[in-house]
């Protein structure tokens, strides 16, 4: 997992600046760059696809409601001729050429400026992809620098005329988007859910160092996803008690339920990283009381053979009998070894009898 996913200038850059580093140059090249125009009221919609900026000039004069979504990573030269024509302020420009920013929301001369973190699961491992939103008084331009497209299910409810976001301006759009944004939460989060019963399955049956490690790798998901989900409460804060002249009364309403959401994926967060807390200290656990076992097994196997090493190392001296009538008459009995054997033996199971009782195995 990558750690440090921000995008930056090299220190020392005037402020606003539109320059693309090595870094942000290779990003571009993995995801092609694709422009779509929405433009709508309350009677009629218009939509192209894969066009240049330059075809979506002429409905900038239309009073309709326009929506222009870029997706992939956009050069330089395109954020400056959108930010000449919509009048957006280089610093917003510059976050939106450096991705991996903080989500927050920015006011500009009448215009809003978001940016969110959209969580994606792709090949089993979590990441985040910037989407900042310019909103203004009859206009919408989003960016969005990840592989897939989030928007189409808005777009089809535009198409289809369902709710109330062609009936509304470009705050009710803007909460459609956040809604989507945020929801996206939600999947992330139960495969993650999923994740953490089979890690919890085999922690209890025959955990390993395999374990181990798919727990410190999703711990280190949770806290992207904490780092990066978290800011989404105070902006949603700052929408509904701020005093944006763009977002009306209704559309607080729902951005409440918003909100509401934002809540509920922390909370979620919070649970997922407490269970993995406990994960760990179970492991850790049965780690020890494995190493218990096996310390208990060898500690009863080592105690069982030193009374017959404490018999046979006397037996072994070999004093002749002859020699005194004190000295080891066993060595010359017929039976002398037979008894032995018998007398280790019985020790033994002596020990064993007495070690199970106490139930120290």
């Amino acid at each position: 997992m990558t750690y440090f996913t921000k995008r930056y200038h090299p220190p020392g850059t005037a402020p606003g600046e539109l320059t693309v580093d090595a870094a942000t140059a290779g990003a571009a090249s993995e995801a092609p760059l694709t422009i779509r125009l929405i433009d709508y009221d309350a009677t009629e919609y218009t939509e192209k696809e894969n066009i240049s900026f330059e075809e979506c000039l002429p409905h900038l004069e239309h009073p309709a409601m326009t929506w222009i979504h870029v997706h992939g990573h956009a050069a330089p030269d395109l954020l400056r001729n959108i930010g000449n024509a919509f009048g957006l302020h280089p610093l917003a420009l510059e976050d939106v050429l450096n991705s991996g920013q903080r989500p927050k929301v920015e006011s500009y001369d009448g215009q809003l400026f978001v940016v969110m973190s959209l969580p994606v699961h792709p090949n089993g491992s979590i990441t985040t992809e910037q989407v900042s939103l310019f909103v203004g008084k009859d206009f919408m331009v989003s960016f969005h620098n990840g592989r897939a497209d989030p928007f189409e299910l808005v777009r089809k409810r535009l198409r289809n005329h369902t709710g109330h976001i062609r009936s509304g301006g470009p705050d009710h759009l803007l909460y459609a988007l956040l809604d989507v944004i945020i929801d996206e939460g939600f999947p992330v989060l139960e495969d993650l859910g999923e994740e953490i019963e089979d890690i919890e399955e085999v922690l209890l049956a025959t955990p390993d160092k395999t374990t181990l490690n798919n727990i410190h790798h999703i711990k280190r998901e949770l806290l992207l996803l904490r780092r990066m989900l978290w800011p989404h409460r105070e902006v949603l804060n700052s929408l509904l008690r701020g005093d944006h002249a763009l977002i009306l009364d209704d559309t607080k309403t729902y951005l409440r339920d918003c909100y509401d959401h934002t809540i509920q994926i922390m909370d979620l967060l919070e649970t997922y990283r407490d269970i993995m807390t406990g994960m760990l200290d179970i492991y850790l656990s049965s780690v020890s009381m494995r190493l218990n076992d096996v310390m208990r097994v060898l500690t009863v196997i080592t105690t069982l053979f030193i009374p017959p090493t404490f018999v046979v190392g006397v037996y072994g001296m070999n004093f002749d009998p002859a020699a005194s009538p004190w000295n080891m008459p066993e060595l010359e009995w017929k039976y002398g070894y037979v008894f032995a054997w018998l007398i280790i033996v019985a020790m033994m199971g002596g020990m064993l009898v007495y070690f199970k009782r106490k139930k120290w195995f």
